[in-house]
């Protein structure tokens, strides 16, 4: 007799093809049969005809500090999310002296978008080094499957404290550091990751550490995965940062490794498609290079009280070290607006690049001007005569800076982003689940590729989609016996309505530690998720018992 069967449903096995209808069978967490009758089950679900596929992977969140307060990873597991790999980008909380927690979590409060007091209240601080970690998450049970990678900047303040955001390490430090990369992976961490992006900056515009490695530091790093004879490598590159030399370290590593974040720029359209190019061409040297690419728009919604979206900006970045009087003060200064405007007048591929089309008053903070709500500034640049410069920042100054805005920045361009989806060399990736809080939620990456580009544009077959979200990103990371639907694979599934499936609308939620916010977003048409064969999302919304379902990954085939 097996635990569960659900039956009349149309399977799709994860690996790209076509889908059948069928029943499946789950016995001990796994599946044990998969076909037209699979015989009789303890608990019977009948689906339909609707949809079932594996869970979905998610290669790209940020909820190494959110797992330890909350271990369902929310809101990931109600949009059909089974596993999730934290740690990108090199923001971890692991390893950690006891004396460096402030100055870790005031490095994640700028990328993770998340108040100070949030962590401070949130975090629960019951391990040091990397396995402790894992072991810490183990003990308290996740919701999810959780993979973790090692994180340079945590590795890097570990070694160097307060150094860490202002020289290059010797080769002492390096040789530390190259140990604690080891320890990790032996450990059970899924691989190493870092950044390069110049976006990314901690409290007061401090660069997060790993921007401080020279290319001996990134190599040395890089190749200790050869050591151990597995794991993935992970970089947010910049702009200044060669797909060749990437390259170059993944073959130092006989590793794959993964570049972030391949986002279409209306204003640099080839840029991401070069990337590409070159990604294929290390393919065929045998080097394992693959490209992170969104199937979401990137919108965020912002105020001047945290201006993310224009910290790229040289001209921006002595605004970051300044209190809010000081801030507002530089704000209305003339010198100040013109050297802004002078640099967006320059094209390069940076967050934000003066499409002021597809920015937006969201809501005005005056009853006064409530007639700004919902125009774009560019519209209101030509009801005024002014430069979109001054009607951003003179709107906002006039409010307190509680102006609320949102903006398109990058994928706005849907045919260009179809074909990065459908690209062989690319990863459906890029949710950044668990950051930027309090400016997107793109954690339902994966119901918006099933309904927005499978459904509603036929960009890409179901089956395509499915294997991109699926048995893909398993067979990068090694990740066993996840990401299809077959005998002896864990229950990890997905039920979904194909005719309503997506992400519903933003909310903004008061529900971290400290009363802090966050958007979020629900799921749509999702019936049902199972993880490790437990049943935690159903039609009311996630079970209370879900937050033990999954487990910490610690074993990835080479």
């Amino acid at each position: 007799m097996h635990d569960l069967v659900i039956r009349d449903a149309l399977i799709y096995d994860g690996l790209g093809g076509a889908p059948a209808h069928g029943a499946i069978a789950v016995k001990n967490g796994r599946i044990a049969a998969v076909d037209k009758d699979v015989g009789p089950g303890h608990e019977i679900i009948d689906a339909d005809g609707l949809a079932l596929m594996p869970g979905i992977i998610d290669t790209h969140t940020h909820y190494d500090a959110q797992i330890t307060w909350d271990p369902l990873a929310s809101p990931s597991i109600g949009l059909g999310v089974t596993t999730v790999v934290m740690g990108n980008c090199g923001f971890t909380i692991a390893p950690c002296r006891p004396a460096d927690r402030d100055l870790v979590m005031r490095n994640l409060t700028h990328v993770e978008g998340m108040s100070l007091d949030a962590l401070r209240s949130g975090i629960d601080w019951n391990f040091e080094t990397f396995p402790e970690y894992l072991d810490a998450l183990d003990r308290r049970g996740v919701g999810p499957n959780v993979a973790c990678y090692v994180g340079h900047s945590s590795v890097r303040t570990f070694v160097m404290r307060d150094d860490a955001t202002r020289r290059a390490a010797t080769p002492e430090e390096v040789s530390h550091m190259r140990r604690l990369v080891v320890e990790a992976m032996q450990s059970g961490a899924c691989g190493f990751s870092t950044t390069r992006n110049p976006q990314h900056n901690g409290e007061a515009g401090i660069p997060m550490p790993s921007r401080l490695a020279d290319e001996e530091e990134l190599l040395a790093l890089s190749g200790s995965l050869k050591d151990v004879g597995r794991g993935t490598l992970m970089m947010t590159k910049g702009e200044l940062t060669s797909i060749e030399f990437i390259e170059q370290l993944a073959r130092s590593a006989g590793r794959p490794y993964l570049v972030a974040a391949l986002l279409h720029s209306n204003l640099v359209p080839d840029g991401s498609f070069e990337d590409l190019a070159k990604i294929a061409q290390a393919r065929r040297r045998g080097n394992r290079l693959y490209g992170a690419v969104s199937a979401c728009p990137l919108t965020f919604e912002f105020t001047l009280h945290e201006p993310y979206v224009f910290e790229g900006l040289a001209a921006w970045h002595p605004l970051m070290q300044l209190d809010e009087t000081a801030t507002k003060q530089a704000l209305a200064d003339a010198a100040f607006r013109a050297a802004v405007k002078a640099e967006l007048a320059q094209r390069s591929r940076r967050l934000f690049n003066g499409e002021w089309d597809k920015v937006f008053v969201t809501q005005a903070a005056r009853p006064e001007n409530a007639g700004y709500d919902g125009c774009s500034i560019e519209v209101i640049a030509g009801q005024t005569r002014k430069h979109p410069v001054d009607v951003l920042l003179d709107l906002s100054l006039s409010e307190g800076l509680d102006t609320l805005f949102s903006a398109t920045l990058l994928n706005s361009d849907e045919d260009a982003v179809g074909r990065m989806l459908r690209d062989p060399d690319s990863i459906v990736s890029l949710s950044d689940a668990g950051a930027h809080l309090t400016f997107l939620c793109d954690a339902g990456f994966g119901l918006h590729l099933l309904g927005h580009w499978v459904r509603d544009r036929e960009a890409m077959p179901a089956e395509q989609a499915v294997y991109k979200l699926c048995a893909q990103p398993a067979d990068l990371f090694g990740i066993r016996d996840r990401g299809r639907l077959m005998p002896g694979q864990w229950a990890d599934m997905l039920l979904f309505e194909p005719g309503t499936v997506g992400r519903g609308k933003a909310e903004r939620t008061f529900d971290l530690p400290a009363g802090a916010s966050r958007l979020t977003t629900p799921g749509v048409g999702v019936r049902g998720v199972w993880i490790n064969g437990q049943r935690v999302v159903d039609g009311s919304g996630v079970a209370q018992d879900a937050a033990k379902a999954g487990r910490v990954l610690r074993e990835f085939a080479p």
